[in-house]
C-alpha cells in the first residue's frame, strides 16, 4: 500500500501563497494519477488538482490560474503552488494517490491524513 505524507500547511492572510508537499512511500509498481483534493468545515471534500502519470492535470474551475501541480517521478512527490489565496480556499488538503501494486493489476487509491490551510480575511 502507498502511504502519503503531506507537508506546508499553515496560516496565510488573503492574496498570499503557500505550497503543499506529498511523498508517497511504500511498497507499488507505479503511481498513476496524483493530486490534491480539499475539505472545508461543513462541506463535502472536492477535487483541487490532479496530475496523471503523462503529466496531464487537471484543475478546479475555483483554483485555476492560481494553483499550480507538479510531480517529479523519480522522488514521487507531488506540489501543489497556491498563489493569491482567498479565504474560501481555507480546508484541510489531502494528498491521493492511485498506484498499481503489479504491471496490469488494479487501481488502488490512498490518502493522506491532510494538512490545514487557514487564509485570514
Amino acid at each position: 500500500q502507498v502511504q502519503l505524507v503531506e507537508s506546508g500547511g499553515g496560516l496565510v492572510q488573503a492574496g498570499g501563497s503557500l505550497r503543499l508537499s506529498c511523498a508517497a512511500s511504500g511498497s507499488f509498481f507505479r503511481l498513476n494519477t496524483i493530486g490534491w483534493y480539499r475539505q472545508a468545515p461543513g462541506k463535502q471534500r472536492e477535487l483541487v488538482a490532479l496530475v496523471s502519470s503523462a503529466s496531464r492535470t487537471n484543475y478546479a474551475d475555483s483554483v485555476m490560474g492560481r494553483f499550480t501541480i507538479s510531480r517529479d517521478n523519480a522522488k514521487n512527490t507531488v506540489d501543489l503552488q497556491m498563489n493569491r489565496l482567498k479565504f474560501e480556499d481555507t480546508a484541510v488538503y489531502y494528498c491521493y494517490a492511485r498506484d498499481q501494486s503489479l504491471p496490469g493489476g488494479a487501481e488502488r487509491t490512498s490518502w493522506g491524513r491532510g494538512t490545514q490551510v487557514t487564509v485570514s480575511s
